[in-house]
């Protein structure tokens, strides 16, 4: 009869072998929402104003002749709400008691993870959808109106649709979906530039951002658009990738978000665009009433739209 080692698999005692790191590859980049100047704000309701200079003229004035006194056009006032977003977090003491994997303290741990998702969330509030301002009531949370509603003079879409209003009261109307082509970049760019903006970032989600890497730039300066594609047969290396759009009027960084929604492509001026904050995050313990910590993670912020001319966006892309 052959003998029979003892194995791992007839071996009892044998201790767990645990990492203690925690793998998360959950997206956190919030290149909106991060890339814009913060502001504090001393209301749930905020306001501003914008401006504009007279259209040109071609009228000269006669010589010897009375001036010509016009009245003297008024500001626009613009207003948004904030909005409150929180993740909240118990844990027993229990949990705390025992011996755990990958963290010092759970409630620690949670606090950062929930942090992470309110970032999160407001980037989506700001870009992944069209949604208009609400002021709430005692049984309904105030919203701050999305980056869509806030654009009216340089907006493409499809057939049947329009832009929106631009006061953040109304959402755009997308119209019948299109591939995106740098046809279509251009005339937004275009009409930035007339309006008086000067667009400094091209943002689009991953679908969307792989177009932007296909297109063809112009061959003859230098194939300008997409000058970041390079074939190095060297290293038997293919870079293909956009990083700057370069159009007639100044060069764009290309961004890409994971949270924009997948129908549209930015294109803005970040000076134009502001984070309104009347509480900052915190994390607040909530009082204790049984054998648990409680914590919440909260931040009341919306967004500022300082002049809607200086940027646009392409809707209703395929």
């Amino acid at each position: 009869m052959a003998d029979v080692p003892t194995s791992t698999y007839t071996q009892v005692g044998i201790r767990e072998d645990l990492s203690d790191t925690i793998w998360d590859v959950s997206p956190e980049e919030v290149p909106f929402s991060s890339g814009c100047k913060r502001t504090s704000v001393d209301s749930t309701l905020f306001e501003w104003q914008t401006d504009a200079l007279a259209d040109v003229s071609a009228t000269t004035a006669v010589e010897g002749a009375d001036p010509v006194f016009t009245a003297a056009s008024a500001t626009t006032r613009l207003q948004n709400q904030t909005e409150i977003i929180e993740k909240t977090a118990m844990i027993s003491g229990t949990v705390e008691a025992t011996d755990r994997a990958g963290r010092d303290t759970e409630m620690a741990y949670q606090v950062i993870k929930r942090g992470k998702e309110v970032k999160r969330d407001f980037e989506h509030h700001l870009v992944g959808v069209h949604n208009v301002k609400a002021a709430g009531n005692a049984s309904t949370a105030r919203e701050t109106a999305s980056y869509a509603t806030w654009c009216n003079a340089n907006v493409s879409f499809g057939s049947g649709g329009d832009a929106a209003d631009g006061d953040g009261d109304d959402v755009p109307t997308v119209g019948t979906a299109r591939a995106l082509t740098e046809a279509l970049l251009g005339a937004v760019v275009d009409s930035c530039f007339t309006n008086g903006g000067n667009p400094d970032t091209l943002m689009a989600n991953a679908a969307q951002k792989r177009v932007i890497t296909g297109f063809a730039g112009n061959a003859n300066a230098g194939n300008a658009t997409a000058f970041n594609t390079v074939h190095d047969n060297s290293d038997k290396t293919v870079i293909n990738a956009v990083s700057l759009y370069v159009s007639d009027y100044g060069t764009m960084k290309v961004v890409p978000n994971r949270f924009l929604k997948v129908t549209d492509v930015l294109v803005y001026e970040k000076e134009f665009w502001k984070i309104g904050v009347l509480r900052d995050m915190k994390n607040t313990q909530i009082a204790k009433t049984g054998d648990a910590e409680k914590r919440q993670v909260l931040m009341e912020a919306g967004l500022i739209a300082c002049n809607e001319k200086s940027s646009g966006i392409i809707l209703s892309l395929s």
